[in-house]
């Protein structure tokens, strides 16, 4: 990758390897105790409520004694993989609602013209009219 020992500058070697220098001289910072507590704290509530969302956890770490945002929080459980459960919707079934029409040209032997009339209805919107048909 980028070496300083190389007779070719940084800012040359970061170009051909299509990379911002910046990323030549980032230094991560290292987890602190304090995250790491956190975010045992986090997974041990989402163990015992699953169906929590970082809002949900973040006020139940209020109630341990926790000040933390719930952005913080909504990134520590982005980092640990930990997603709420909710019930999605079951879109496999059908609606029950909904009415079947019958076929009404079912048998029927279409053989001269006008004897069988078809209506569509189409709505068209536009963004600065209100509607057309």
């Amino acid at each position: 990758m980028v070496d300083r020992k190389n007779p070719l500058p940084v800012s040359h070697q970061c170009k051909l390897l299509e990379l911002p220098r910046s990323t030549f001289y980032h230094v991560p910072k290292p987890v602190s105790e304090e995250e790491l507590e956190l975010m045992a704290q986090i997974d041990r509530c989402h163990l015992k409520y699953p169906f929590y969302g970082s809002r949900r956890i973040r006020d139940w770490l209020e109630e341990q004694g926790h000040k933390v945002n719930r952005k913080r929080v909504q990134r520590l459980m982005r980092t640990m993989g930990l997603v709420a459960l909710y019930p999605k919707r079951n879109l496999s079934l059908p609606d029950q609602a909904y009415k079947v029409y019958p076929y009404l040209l079912k048998g029927l032997v279409i053989n001269r013209p006008n004897q069988v009339w078809l209506l569509t209805s189409f709505t068209f919107r536009w963004p600065e009219a209100s509607c057309i048909w």
